[in-house]
């Protein structure tokens, strides 16, 4: 195994008699050998040739810079080495998507004065795999078709010198068994488990060719896409063996350093088998080869120690390997095979076709009695059974609420979930780290029998051998558990299992009690027995147990669905009733998109490159149709947090007694309006309740030209007021960028204040134009750019348009209401007050609610004979949840955590900046943050910040970018943001932040 690290990565120094001897003496030999003049001086000497040693276990090697630009692969091969030549030259033949070395010119040994076979290749171009980041399911996949294009091209190669007994051979794994007693610890357990494992399969009954072998992260260089292999190198490890071992060393490597080695593998398996096809015996083989390949590493390393410890290099690729291989200790190789036989468009299990046919004629008896009224049940991603659950890990009122759900529906049974995506998964409990970031076992792959209560009788469908009986005592566990195995007819052999028993009802059937079809074998337990759940019945078959008992999973990561689904076949084939579906599928994301670019408005966008279908929110995050848990950092309109069970419950309440509108007298609208203006300055006491932000500024600017008697405005550059006509007649966010028909004449702007740049600090407007007029502006400047207003801004603006006589309006849509966290309201940072401030849909935390509060002179002047009026503005369920969001904010301390998560959240954000330069600033105030990504002289960094955005989101973090140049990451998570959500968040900003893309070239 040789690898060769490109210019840049592990350069050592090339003694000066060893250049000079290059550039003097074998350089001029091979240029002479094709005819070609040497193109460096004689007197030049290594003075004008760079000449950089790249590491090898055999061969000398070097990279080679010219004088003239050009660039080569000097390598210089002792006795031993494999000759490359034949195979290089085999595939300079063939049409590769992927470079090769080319063999420019050669020396055999006796014209290379003793210095054995020399050769100069061509230098490929690119960037070794290794180096690069992220290395994506995409990329993976093309290192898999990569392999897939090599083996295709080399399968009719003869080349007898690759018929050699090599070490790296993974097909001959087992010879380095002799090793084992060079490692300590528990390795030696370890590597005896995979020798005993390689030693198990037969590979000489797998097809044969000629293997690069060597398809690892070194040798393959990346484009500049970062998406696509573009080269191979170093062909030293060539080999004629099983064919799939290309394959093997490819998800070998592939897997290392992966939090999901396995899923790794798969996207490897997915390229490789778009180009080549692979039989069901190499895919037998596949995951023995893989270990095999890493048991060579490990050993190599361990005797490559006592033959050369001074060489490190040798050692290179161990620990990872070791990482790797106790990581595949945890996975069954029949997992391993579901895996690649999915990756190969096969059913999971090479069973599954048997099973189904049987069961499709067999006649099993129900599992419970079903007399009564059976009803599915909908606990899928979107379901509204679910209701108020906010929190699942509460498992007791998720008890009480089902119980709620089957009275409400009359039920005696409540049937469903194969298959089904499920929020309840989503908790902590169920987390994980996949390759693309966080990620839940969502997924259920059993079948769940609801009851009201405890104690309903369980039967066995089919004939069967009790396997496992026991209790699974881990909280939102099986509880009392059976498995019974099954063998219907010869070679078919699968298992049953029956969770959330009662205890009791199964302690008389120790393994291997034979059970008959029809017979009693349970009860349903109750909710201190099962686990902590309602009671029901959980039914699922597996025709594989994975030499597992009760802590066989019953759910899935969502992208191992068909894996798993493939490996646990639906349990309705074995109900003698029918089931009725309980989940409504979805169409695919594109179909939806496609369907919305139709029917909807043909100016409304979607976010992200990869749009998400969000189905459910709880807290600080979104649910998508997969179960996916995302933590939002910029929907600002769920203050309080997403569908809180408080405003929700005050929703439905009201919305259950009375909705009208406000012409009659109600208490609701009363009192709400006295809660709201007891946060504000006592100026500000007249309020008008409407549906939305834009309403709210629409309505303040007529308020406004009332005491004004002008429709002149003085606005912010970039600032967002609405999408109404008015509102957006003062939003150059809107009339000043693509489709808007300009500046007004009526709109005078005030350039973005820039503390960055040190611009416009102070605000500068005409100074012969002292009109009265009304100026409105954001207390901080979101579409701006998160920007903060300098110290005394609002103050010289306010004094100066209040001594002409005109009014000023605070928008504090999204800055409102303890936001900021040291305020209830941005403005006051500034220490002013409005004669307006609008309020936006934060106020009903999604609800259509919003609110326009003035001082008395502004709603005198208002009132001048035409009534305003709104006929949902203030209505009474608008109110309950408004009032909701209210006390929400004051029982929760939410402004407080707004200060407090906020502060640590910029600190945090602050460390960053400090590693990253590419962060120009942070700004902004509590929960409302940004920072900045910027290139040389402050340049805005636009596409950096688009990659973040989108990347994250990959990563399952909801972000967005604003400022004229969009390159301002905004953070405006709801108020119920934590600390440790805040520190989550950092921390994949900086693992982003170090990808290569986020790098300004």
């Amino acid at each position: 195994m040789c690898i060769l690290s490109r210019p840049g990565f592990a350069k050592t120094a090339t003694p000066r008699s060893l250049a000079a001897m290059i550039a003097t003496d074998l350089l001029p030999r091979l240029f002479d050998s094709i005819g070609l003049p040497y193109p460096v001086g004689e007197d030049a000497g290594d003075e004008a040739l760079s000449v950089t040693p790249l590491p090898g276990e055999v061969d000398q090697n070097f990279h080679l810079s010219l004088p003239n630009g050009a660039e080569y692969l000097l390598k210089i091969s002792a006795p031993e080495s494999f000759d490359q030549a034949p195979i290089l030259r085999f595939l300079a033949n063939r049409e590769l998507p992927f470079a090769t070395p080319r063999i420019v010119a050669s020396l055999d040994p006796d014209q290379a004065a003793g210095h054995g076979s020399v050769r100069l290749h061509s230098w490929v171009p690119g960037r070794p795999l290794d180096n690069v980041t992220p290395r994506t399911a995409a990329l993976r996949r093309n290192w898999g078709a990569t392999c897939g294009h090599l083996a295709h091209a080399l399968q009719d190669l003869d080349l007898p010198a690759a018929h050699r007994v090599y070490k790296w051979d993974p097909a001959a794994a087992s010879g380095a068994r002799r090793l084992v007693p060079l490692l300590t610890g528990e390795e030696v357990a370890l590597a005896n488990y995979f020798f005993d494992l390689v030693d198990g399969c037969d590979f000489d009954r797998l097809r044969r060719s000629v293997c690069y072998n060597d398809a690892h992260e070194h040798n393959l260089l990346v484009d500049q896409t970062g998406e696509a292999i573009c080269g191979v190198i170093d062909f030293g490890d060539t080999v004629y063996t099983a064919t799939i071992s290309e394959l093997a060393v490819a998800c070998a490597y592939a897997g290392m350093s992966e939090p999901d080695p396995l899923g790794a593998m798969r996207d490897v398996v997915e390229g490789f088998y778009s180009v080549f096809p692979v039989t069901d015996e190499e895919l037998a083989a596949l995951f023995p080869l893989i270990c095999g390949r890493l048991l060579l590493t490990v050993t190599a390393a361990a005797e490559n120690r006592r033959l050369k410890p001074d060489n490190a290099y040798l050692s290179i690729s161990e620990a990872p390997a070791w990482a790797l291989l106790r990581r595949l200790r945890e996975v069954h190789p029949v997992l391993a095979l579901a895996t690649f036989r999915v990756a190969t468009d096969r059913s999971a299990h090479p069973r599954l076709r048997t099973f189904l046919d049987w069961a499709a004629t067999a006649a099993p008896a129900p599992v419970m009695a079903l007399e009564g009224r059976l009803v599915p049940i909908d606990l899928g991603v979107g379901s509204r059974q679910l209701g108020l659950n906010r929190n699942f890990e509460q498992l007791p009122a998720f008890v009480k609420h089902m119980r709620r759900v089957l009275e409400d529906l009359d039920a005696d049974i409540g049937v469903g979930g194969y298959g089904e995506v499920r929020p309840v998964y989503t908790t902590d409990a169920f987390a994980g780290e996949g390759n693309s970031g966080p990620r839940w076992r969502s997924v259920h792959l059993g079948l769940d029998f609801w009851a009201r209560d405890s104690g309903g009788t369980v039967f066995a469908p089919i004939d069967g051998t009790v396997r496992h009986c026991g209790i699974d005592p881990t909280p939102g566990g099986y509880g009392g558990t059976l498995i019974l195995s099954h063998e219907p007819i010869p070679g078919l052999t699968f298992h049953s299992l029956f969770g959330h028993l009662s205890p009791a009802s199964i302690a008389h059937f120790p393994a291997g009690t034979q059970v008959q079809r029809g017979q009693a074998i349970a009860r349903l337990g109750g909710s201190d027995e099962n686990g902590g759940w309602p009671p029901h019945l959980h039914f699922q078959l597996m025709l594989d147990l994975l030499d597992r008992g009760a802590e066989f999973p019953g759910v899935a990561y969502p992208e191992e669905r068909d894996i798993w689904l493939g490996i646990c076949p639906d349990p309705r084939i074995l109900i003698p009733q029918p089931v009725p579906a309980e989940s409504p599928s979805l169409p695919p994301t594109e179909e939806m998109r496609q369907q919305r670019d139709h029917k909807l408005g043909y100016s409304l966008s979607v976010s992200y490159h990869r749009p998400l279908t969000v189905l459910r929110g709880s807290g600080s995050y979104l649910y998508d149709d997969r179960g996916r848990r995302f933590l939002d950092t910029v929907n600002n309109v769920a203050h309080v947090g997403h569908e809180h069970p408080r405003v929700v419950e005050a929703i439905q309440r009201q919305a259950a007694v009375l909705n009208t509108n406000s012409r009659y007298l109600h208490p609701t609208i009363l009192e709400l309006a006295d809660e709201l203006t007891n946060l504000l300055p006592d100026e500000l006491s007249v309020v008008h309740f409407v549906n939305s932000g834009s309403e709210a500024n629409e309505l303040a600017l007529r308020m406004a030209e009332a005491v004004t008697g002008t429709r002149r405005v003085l606005a912010m550059e970039m600032g967002y007021h609405g999408n109404t006509t008015r509102t957006i007649d003062v939003s150059s966010y809107k009339f000043g960028r693509r489709g808007g028909a300009g500046r007004p004449a009526e709109t005078v702007l005030l350039p973005l204040p820039d503390q960055l740049r040190r611009r416009h600090l102070q605000p500068d407007w005409d100074t012969n134009d002292d009109a009265p007029r009304t100026f409105i502006a954001e207390s901080i400047l979101s579409c701006g750019g998160q920007l903060m207003l300098p110290p005394g801004y609002l103050d010289s603006v306010f004094k100066r348009v209040r001594a002409h006589g005109g009014i000023t309006i605070a928008d504090e849509v999204q800055t409102g209401l303890g936001r900021v966290g040291s305020h209830w309201w941005a403005f006051e940072l500034q220490g002013v007050v409005p004669d307006i401030v609008t309020i936006g849909k934060p106020f009903g935390n999604g609800h259509p609610l919003a609110a326009v509060v003035c001082t008395t002179r502004v709603a005198e002047a208002f009132a001048n004979g035409m009534e305003y009026f709104n006929t949902f503005g203030g209505n009474p369920v608008s109110c309950a949840a408004g009032l909701a969001v209210l006390t929400t904010l004051r029982e929760e301390g939410l402004k407080q955590r707004a200060a407090e998560v906020g502060g640590y959240l910029t600190g945090l954000l602050n460390q960053l900046r400090a590693n990253y330069p590419l962060i120009a600033e942070v700004r902004g105030a509590g929960l409302f943050l940004g920072f900045e990504l910027t290139g040389k002289d402050l340049a805005p960094a636009t596409a950096p910040a688009s990659y973040l955005k989108n990347r994250m989101r990959e990563l399952g973090f909801l972000m967005s970018t604003d400022g004229p140049h969009e390159n301002v990451i905004k953070i405006k998570p709801p108020l119920c943001f934590t600390r440790a959500q805040a520190e989550r968040l950092v921390d994949f900003l900086d693992r982003v932040l170090r990808e290569d893309k986020m790098q300004i070239r």
